[in-house]
């Protein structure tokens, strides 16, 4: 056993080696030689017994001159590449000074103060124990270490710097069944546009040359045995790549015990959640800042190439690097940037169609004969009074409403309705391709996780240990049934938070009444006609700030639920949280426009026989109609939602590292003119927040602009221009302000897809009952196929008498809305139409869908070149892992 050198020799510089406790080294002899500070070789190392079990610490003498920190990140022997950081901070002790009765405390008040800080020793040091114990299991699995430190007068931060070597990179590359070149092939682009216009040889501005494009191979599974058949294995270097070094590390990290296996005391996961390590991430590839001298682009580091040409505002317009991206951050992040490049993509046609068919509701606003007969109509519709106390008044009043709402119910809307819902699910079809494509491309096509481990907080809380029937070993265990029972609470618990926004929409909507009063009350003619309008923008934006507020507090109760329903995995975990907050997420941010849509005006009653809730009548559509009202609403809310998430995710990023810096600067004064290191610059950034909220953000706006798309022409091209922002937003985050993330496998999007089908199918139905029962479409056809195909007379064709009971008690005669005969009931037309409705819905949708099965159909998942790359690569996997290949072809000499 090794023991510890005179912690007073060096105090700034500190190398942890990679030794067994016999006081042998175990890592490759090249890590062995002293570079100005670097490893020390086993001659001069002081090989007394130690019998303490903490891991084994060797000072340097200070040289002459200070060492000299080699370029990029390495060890300090210039070799080593640094694969992983662990950090920890250790706050600076200080005497307790004895508090006196002077200073008005009672002798409980200190015992319980000493208590208290018993206490929190106790803890640290059991951290401190655990953290030692998993440093030396590290160094038995093969991992070269070394430490630095930070101090100052507060506390000191400790840099454990970890390189996996060549031989625990091969075991581990086996076993993670990582991909291995075969054959270098042509980067092919998977821009159909660029295709497109280079076959039309149109000049395409959005193509960039990107330097250091990762070259494509055709591989297949890495394996030790097949070594030298693999393209670059002779260089060890550069063999493999960061990520796949980080990736390998970081399993190491999470398979490491620091205590009993039996209490699942495994993984650095759990030992963070602790409080045992303050940071675990792997090192972003230098400065994102591009030097100042003139460089040439094959010169930038990863980092400043993704800067440069992905989170560079001005670039706005250009192809995102994904294959950069997918070399730098993992396969993850990168499908998530990629489905949001093509769903973007895919906005622009929806988005031109949009606003086409808006733009031509504008140009024939002056045909509309309905909007004509009520504005010329002068006195000759006296309409109901709208309150009790309010007055009759004339329908010319809303002349201006009329002209307006012709924007968002026209025959336009219905053919933009159907061309969405077919823009939709084509969409999905063409991203199942790309997705084949490009899993292909990246080597995670069929990619499964092995059976995941226990999340750390399972292995922490579970009661019981069982023997795993896949692996053998005996696992936290939960008991299913209790699991089951835990669920079905935490259902009820959803549904009681479904009727808390319910009571939120009644608020609303109780809001919207009496503002509507109080304008009609007023006696202004302006108030007056405009008093629906006002009363919707201003509940709707109450509305807007309930949903975000709701929406906040759901999040973390339904995070809590989730770890209380103990799922044993983390796609588990995040499978039972993403559903939970998306039922939640879908019912707050829709019910609003649902009520208006579908049940708004549908509960009036008539003239003298109104409904009532709580004593009030029951909400009528506004003067131009409840589909102008809708598109007010989802105006407010989908872009009112936008530009606040887009707010918080320039701010709040900042904010944090704000505060974060601030943490550090006792440490940052203490170097004083020192140059902080690479590894100190990334602690200072915020760790990676994960992509659940960037793909419900985005998930939820697919939501607006497919399930309301009829009343809202323009949705797509708000959301055209949010994601424009949202890319360069994401990306200068991923870059500039996180921490690197630990690069993960995927195939795809997970569960997300299946919730954009849902929503896909979803809104076919909702358009259909849109155009049937909120739009005028329906009753203007069965008028103009009755009665006057040039729309004369539909005006008075859609009013109704007020009942003489009514007439009575008021002294006059009014109209309304309604297919209603004198006597309130319901006329032969209302059930015609009703019909027609109905008619339409079922019509409407059996076509849609049946031409997207069509669609479906005729749009295989995975493209023809691409199945034949994926025989080509199998064959050539197969001719270099055959181990009685020249066997094989020796026989078939002899038998010629």
């Amino acid at each position: 056993m090794l023991k510890k050198r005179n912690p007073e020799v060096l105090k700034d510089r500190e190398v942890l080696l990679d030794l067994d406790y016999s006081g042998e080294t175990h890592g490759p002899d090249s890590y062995g030689s002293l570079q100005n500070g670097g490893f020390i070789p086993p001659r001069y190392l002081n090989t007394a017994a130690n019998d303490d079990d903490d891991p084994i610490y060797v000072h340097c003498e200070r040289t002459a001159s200070p060492p000299v920190q080699p370029p990029g990140n390495y060890f300090r022997d210039g070799q080593a590449k640094i694969d992983f950081v662990l950090v920890w901070e250790v706050k600076v002790r200080r005497k307790r000074r004895s508090r006196g009765r002077s200073q008005g405390e009672a002798p409980e008040e200190a015992v319980e103060a000493a208590q208290e800080e018993s206490r929190s020793e106790r803890r640290k040091a059991q951290l401190a124990r655990w953290r030692d114990k998993f440093i030396q299991n590290l160094q038995s699995a093969g991992l070269l270490m070394e430490k630095e430190e930070s101090s100052s007068v507060k506390k000191t931060i400790h840099y454990l710097k970890l390189h996996a070597p060549w031989d625990v990179l091969v075991y581990y590359a086996e076993e993670l069944c990582l991909r291995a070149p075969l054959q270098a092939q042509p980067n092919p682009d998977f821009n159909t546009s660029a295709q497109v216009l280079q076959k039309l040889w149109v000049p395409n501005i959005m193509k960039e040359s990107v330097p250091n494009r990762p070259v494509d191979y055709y591989t297949c599974a890495f394996r030790k045995s097949k070594m030298e058949k693999f393209l670059g294995s002779d260089d060890r270097e550069n063999y493999f790549t960061n990520t796949q070094r980080h990736r390998i590390v970081y399993e190491i990290l999470a398979r490491t015990a620091y205590g009993r296996r039996k209490r699942a005391e495994v993984g650095v996961a759990r030992l963070l959640n602790d409080g045992a390590f303050t940071g675990a991430f792997p090192l972003h590839e230098g400065p994102f800042e591009l030097p100042g001298c003139d460089v040439k682009p094959d010169q930038l580091n990863k980092r400043q190439v993704l800067y440069h040409y992905w989170s560079n505002w001005l670039k706005w317009y250009k192809y995102q690097p994904l294959d950069h991206i997918r070399e730098y951050f993992g396969e993850k992040i990168a499908l998530y940037f990629a489905w949001l490049g093509f769903y973007t993509a895919w906005l622009l046609p929806a988005a031109l169609v949009g606003t086409c068919v808006f733009v031509s509701g504008i140009l024939t606003m002056g045909s509309n004969t309905p909007a004509k007969e009520i504005c010329e109509s002068g006195g000759l519709y006296l309409m109901c009074p709208l309150c009790e106390t309010c007055k009759p008044w004339n329908m010319s009043d809303i002349c201006p409403m009329a002209k307006v709402g012709y924007l968002f119910d026209h025959p336009g809307t219905v053919f933009f309705s159907v061309f969405m819902s077919l823009w939709a699910v084509t969409f999905l079809e063409y991203w199942k391709r790309k997705n084949a494509t490009l899993a292909h491309h990246w080597d995670c096509m069929n990619f499964h996780e092995d059976e995941e481990p226990p999340r750390p907080e399972f292995s922490a809380m579970a009661p019981a240990m069982e023997e795993n029937p896949v692996t053998g070993v005996k696992e936290p265990y939960f008991p299913e049934k209790a699991r089951i029972s835990r669920m079905l609470t935490g259902s009820m618990v959803i549904v009681i938070m479904l009727f808390v926004v319910m009571i939120f929409l009644v608020t609303v909507i109780i809001y919207r009444s009496i503002v509507s009063v109080m304008m009609f009350e007023t006696g202004s003619s302006v108030l007056r006609t405009q008093a629906g309008n006002i009363a919707n923008i201003s509940s709707t934006l109450v509305n807007l700030a309930l949903i975000l507020l709701m929406g906040q507090v759901y999040t973390a109760l339904a995070e809590q639920l989730t770890k209380w329903e103990m799922h044993r995995t983390q796609t588990q975990y995040e499978d039972a949280f993403t559903f939970k907050v998306f039922i939640f997420q879908f019912v707050n941010f829709y019910s609003s426009p649902f009520y208006v849509a579908f049940f708004k005006g549908r509960f009036v009653g008539y003239p003298g026989h109104y409904g009532k809730l709580f004593g009030m009548r029951n909400e009528d559509c506004g003067p131009g109609g409840c589909l102008i009202e809708l598109a007010e609403q989802l105006c407010i809310i989908m872009v009112g939602k936008q530009l606040i998430n887009n707010a918080q995710e320039f701010v709040i990023p900042k904010i944090k590292a704000w505060r974060q810096k601030r943490a550090l600067s006792s440490v940052k004064k203490a170097q004083k003119a020192e140059e902080p290191k690479r590894w100190e610059q990334d602690y200072e950034l915020i760790p990676c927040e994960g992509l659940f909220d960037e793909y419900l953000e985005i998930v939820l706006q697919f939501g607006f602009i497919t399930i309301f798309v009829a009343a809202f022409p323009l949705a797509p091209l708000f959301a055209l221009l949010n994601n424009w922002v949202e890319v360069r937003l994401d990306a200068h985050k991923f870059v500039c302000e996180y921490r690197r993330p630990v690069a993960e496998r995927a195939q795809n999007i997970g569960v997300w897809f299946i919730i954009l089908e849902a929503l896909s199918h979803v809104s076919v139905i909702v358009n259909a009952f849109l155009i049937a029962f909120t739009s005028d479409f329906l009753p203007r056809l069965l008028y103009q196929y009755k009665f006057n195909n040039d729309l004369h007379g539909y005006v008075n064709f859609t009013l109704a008498y007020s009942p003489p009971s009514y007439n009575h008690s008021s002294h006059t005669t009014c109209r309304y809305k309604a297919f209603r005969d004198e006597n309130g009931k319901y006329k032969l037309v209302y059930w015609e139409l009703l019909a027609v409705r109905l008619g339409f819905i079922i019509a409407f949708e059996h076509v849609v869908f049946f031409v997207l099965r069509a669609i479906d159909w005729m749009v295989p998942d995975i493209p023809e070149s691409l199945e034949l790359k994926i025989k080509r690569e199998r064959y050539l996997a197969k001719q270099a892992l055959a181990d009685n290949q020249e066997a094989l072809l020796q026989a078939k000499r002899l038998a010629t």
